[in-house]
């Protein structure tokens, strides 16, 4: 007989102030952006929703005018609002986020809000011109390892020392993608091998300004205060650092250990879990890398063959949240993924997901129809495949199978035949036979 161990709730650092105080300070850093998004909320912002333009700027003018306000501020509290969660663009129209209505009344709305906010700080904050595009990059990916050493040590950190590890993070970086090369070293050498750049690869050495772009970012958010050449962590960034370092602690103890995985592997080891352990390990998975590389990865994998992983990758996406959503809009144009992403964006949205099939017009939920059916064929036992019957949009069989016909998904053919092979009723499993090979051979 063995006795369970649980590992213990976590604590805070010492010193964190208790949720209430947190949550206060967010809704501090955020003061403008709610103010801006309940301005929105009233009907007044649609020019807001355009980033150049006459219309624009003449929304930012009148809000600028009503809540007292320059127009910079307007431009930035409208882009915090919007990362936050605080409004949402539907296409020329602004509405009221969930967390803007939870936001006097729900901490964990507010603190959900500005987490949403500090993971999104490199989009807040333009980076300085004329630097590669893949050099900010590895410096928002180098960018937890400083917020690692500024929470550990617990007090102000020198900028020559964030420096020096952002330096040698992105060497780092580099040489897990192979881009600095080692020669071969000579027999009875014992010194390091010397380091040849690729031609063409951006040098470590001028990451002093993207260092003060980042400190810069990351204080605009309420993560940092900044002193004479050092900075140091706020309560609120302090207890995100320590939130994310948990994360990634639960995952290394987890029994699925999925956070070294590829996004694919990875949610093939949580198709065995239930929805709330998945989820788990969604957050793990995600705690210990950039959202921007991690959102890339969920709809690459969505872009796939396997209807349960696109379905998975979708579970993982809601779990990112805010992040996620220019890319899940841009994701919503493409046919196989447009029904997933609009019941992602409409969820997201604050829509019941119970309710949110409504926004599906019959062919797309047709489709989906079809693509959870092969995921059903693919994984599942012949018995769900059945029951599947009963949440296709149509009253009857004989119109499901026409309009499946005509949706003309890839695995339509597939389906039929699988639905055909398991259904208990003669007469019905030949009427799908014969849809199958009418698909099949292309009649009508």
């Amino acid at each position: 007989m063995t006795t369970r161990r649980t590992r213990p709730a976590p604590r805070p650092p010492e010193g964190t102030p208790p949720r209430a105080e947190l949550a206060r300070q967010a809704r501090t850093v955020l003061a403008d952006a709610v103010r801006i998004a309940r301005w929105a909320a009233d009907g007044r912002a649609a020019g807001l929703v355009a980033v150049t333009g006459p219309g624009a700027a003449s929304a930012q003018e009148r809000a600028a005018l009503a809540l007292d306000l320059t127009p910079d501020q307007v431009r930035a509290g409208w882009d915090r609002a919007r990362l936050a969660g605080l409004v949402e663009i539907h296409g020329d129209t602004a509405r009221p986020g969930w967390r803007l209505q939870a936001w006097d009344r729900d901490d964990s709305a507010v603190l959900r809000g500005w987490v949403a906010l500090f993971d999104a700080w490199s989009l807040v904050h333009p980076a300085p011109e004329g630097v590669a595009p893949g050099t900010v990059a590895e410096v928002v990916e180098a960018v937890p390892q400083v917020l690692s050493l500024l929470q550990l040590s617990a007090g102000p950190v020198a900028a020559p020392a964030l420096l020096d590890l952002l330096r040698r993070r992105v060497e780092e970086l580099r040489e897990e993608r192979c881009e600095v090369p080692c020669g071969p070293r000579p027999p009875g050498d014992t010194a390091p091998p010397a380091r040849e750049a690729v031609p063409g690869a951006p040098e470590t050495g001028g990451l002093c300004p993207l260092l003060a772009w980042a400190l810069d970012g990351l204080a605009a958010v309420g993560a940092l205060t900044l002193g004479p050449d050092q900075a140091t962590l706020t309560p609120l960034g302090n207890w995100a650092v320590w939130v994310k370092l948990e994360q990634i602690c639960v995952a290394a103890q987890s029994p699925a250990g999925n956070i070294e995985q590829s996004a694919e592997d990875m949610l093939r080891g949580c198709a065995r879990l239930t929805p709330g352990p998945a989820r788990d390990e969604y957050r793990a998975w995600l705690a210990a890398r950039t959202f921007s590389s991690a959102v890339t990865e969920l709809l690459a994998v969505a872009r796939g063959e396997d209807a349960l992983l696109r379905g998975l990758a979708f579970e993982a996406l809601r779990v990112v949240g805010a992040p996620a959503e220019t890319e899940v809009r841009a994701a919503a144009e493409e046919p196989p993924l447009r029904p997933y992403a609009l019941l992602w964006l409409a969820e997201y949205d604050g829509a019941d997901p119970d309710d949110a099939q409504e926004v599906l017009s019959r062919e797309e939920a047709t489709w989906l129809w079809v693509d959870t059916a092969a995921a059903v064929a693919d994984h599942g036992e012949s018995a769900l495949l059945v029951r599947h019957l009963d949440s296709a949009v149509q009253g009857t069989v004989p119109a499901l199978l026409d309009e499946v016909q005509a949706v003309g998904h890839p695995r339509t053919v597939q389906v039929l035949v699988a639905l055909a092979a398991a259904h208990p009723d003669p007469a019905l499993a030949k009427a799908v036979r014969r849809a199958a090979f009418q698909v099949h051979t292309g009649g009508v």
